[in-house]
């Protein structure tokens, strides 16, 4: 059992207290932000100390930590504050759901969290700093860059390699064997079924409004039964 710090506040943060307490044997024991966005002293009944001060009441060699940030600027934020909890000496936690299905070779970096309902098949790897948010399938021998961020009910097939710092949107599919860049977005309900470029964006067209509202689309179904 690790006693843990959450780096944020905001949803992520939240989440992640309540995945730890309920469903680890670790404790979180406090939060912490950088400095300058600290506006209270307490979050979830905890203490929320400034990041450039907790390692005085946190010492990384008692504490360790999770960066509980987003996906905002493609990664990076939670990247470069990853790499501020290494300097100052903490270990980073990862987080599997008790309630994802993987096997015992799964190869996974720190800081990483793992919701509920995955499908994490044989030789997966997965970096540094990634999170996978619920409901996710992933094949055979697919690879995860670091600071990846994938979204729910993603599908990943067998083969697969996703460069660092790339962004993948809800109900995303990628065909088997198909290599993407880092610093890519890949927006909800795209199809890759090509390679992608590093920095590229794929963006999935949206469905059309249909021309009558719902009380006209009711009334002409019933003229038509």
């Amino acid at each position: 059992m690790a006693r843990v710090v959450l780096f944020g506040t905001g949803k992520l943060a939240d989440l992640m207290h309540y995945y730890l307490t309920h469903d680890s044997p670790h404790q979180v024991v406090g939060f912490t932000v950088d400095a300058d966005t600290q506006s209270k002293h307490h979050h979830n009944n905890l203490p929320l100390v400034p990041f450039e001060e907790a390692h005085q009441q946190f010492p990384p060699d008692d504490f360790q930590m999770f960066i509980a940030v987003g996906y905002r600027q493609l990664n990076t934020i939670r990247a470069a504050r990853y790499e501020a909890a290494k300097s100052r000496g903490y270990q980073l936690i990862t987080y599997i759901s008790s309630k994802a299905t993987r096997w015992d070779d799964l190869v996974i970096g720190d800081n990483c969290c793992v919701f509920e309902n995955q499908v994490i098949q044989p030789t997966v790897r997965i970096g540094n700093n990634v999170v996978l948010w619920s409901g996710n399938h992933f094949g055979h021998d697919v690879e995860l860059g670091d600071h990846c961020w994938i979204s729910s009910h993603v599908v990943i097939s067998g083969g697969v390699k996703i460069g660092p710092y790339t962004f993948v949107g809800v109900n995303a599919t990628f065909r088997d064997g198909v290599h993407v860049g880092r610093e890519c977005i890949i927006g909800a309900g795209a199809l890759l079924l090509n390679d992608a470029q590093d920095r590229e964006v794929y963006i999935a067209a949206q469905t059309e409004r249909y021309r009558l509202n719902s009380t006209q689309f009711e009334r002409m179904m019933e003229i038509s039964r």
